[in-house]
């Protein structure tokens, strides 16, 4: 087996760690003013990309443990399509598949997650102001927490 998927699962785990350090700078203005010097704002669109990732790499771990190496070009969409093979043959939960789904969509939506996938979807531009993405980040966060302590528990049984 590629023992490889614990790096996949650190990196995974870092993604999670760092959108809950931008959430908490976003919500803290005097932590951005006081600390950094900065101006209030918000980077909760950062947040959910960060979730994503979170996602995508305990997903890209857990395809490790079953001889499954998914590279460019169009990684994200690959990675997608051989977790659903394992949710569609009842191998996963359905519920984690929903959840990389909806995430999937949102940063896409946000910050173009699949420009690497040439010709399958265009840019989008997201016409809301930053501080609306607040409850969107903090549901990707929920779910990427979710996401990585069920295929951490997964990859752990495999192994």
């Amino acid at each position: 087996m590629d023992l490889d998927y614990k790096i996949y699962l650190q990196r995974a785990k870092n993604e999670l760690n760092l959108s809950l350090i931008i959430m908490k700078v976003s919500d803290d203005k005097d932590l951005q003013l006081s600390i950094f010097g900065m101006q209030a704002d918000t980077y909760y669109s950062a947040a959910i990309s960060h979730a994503y990732y979170c996602i995508f790499y305990a997903t890209k771990a857990y395809l490790l443990t079953k001889g499954i190496k998914t590279e460019a070009p169009e990684e994200h969409k690959k990675t997608f399509n051989e977790f659903s093979r394992f949710v569609n043959k009842g191998t996963v939960d359905i519920e984690l598949l929903k959840i990389y789904r909806n995430i999937l969509i949102k940063a896409d939506t946000l910050l173009c997650i699949f420009e690497l996938e040439k010709g399958k979807r265009g840019r989008f531009t997201y016409r809301r102001i930053p501080q609306a993405n607040q409850e969107p980040a903090q549901e990707s966060i929920k779910n990427a927490q979710f996401f990585f302590k069920s295929i951490f528990g997964l990859c752990e049984k495999i192994t």
